[in-house]
């Protein structure tokens, strides 16, 4: 969690920096990265600076977008936010991610109910664990 918080210090969205990772069900592999952000070759900056309309990709679909392996790989995202709606329904298609951990509520819940709906465990690892101190460990 504290990569993704850290790639989340790389977004040059005015308004959320969110970062991503995506690993093995073991811990040993990342998968994949990402932040949000404008699109490759476009100015490193939102289109617009309208709240909801800046016209960032998201981190966890950037992340997706660099991941390997299809269904057939278990995978385990890490977010700095909880997924929206949109993101959400994007890591149900990817196909075997089995649970997503995120640090930051948001006040729509959509993204969670489809990620349980869809049999992936969501678990919020609230920020006071996110100090230099080491994590709890995980199961």
């Amino acid at each position: 969690m504290r990569l993704a918080f850290d790639l989340a210090a790389r977004s040059t969205c005015v308004r959320l920096q969110v970062g991503c990772v995506i690993v093995s069900c073991d811990y040993s592999r990342v998968y994949g990265i990402g932040y949000n952000g404008n699109a490759a070759g476009r100015p490193n900056e939102c289109d617009s600076p309208t709240p909801g309309n800046c016209g960032c990709l998201h981190a966890e679909d950037n992340a997706l977008l660099k991941t390997n392996g299809g269904p057939e790989v278990s995978k385990i995202v890490f977010v700095t936010h909880q997924p929206c709606a949109y993101c959400a329904k994007r890591m149900v298609n990817k196909g075997g991610i089995k649970k997503v951990y995120f640090s930051e509520p948001y006040r729509l819940t959509q993204g969670l109910e489809i990620l349980k709906d869809a049999n992936i465990e969501v678990i919020q690892i609230k920020p006071q664990f996110l100090d230099r101190a080491p994590l709890p460990s995980l199961p």
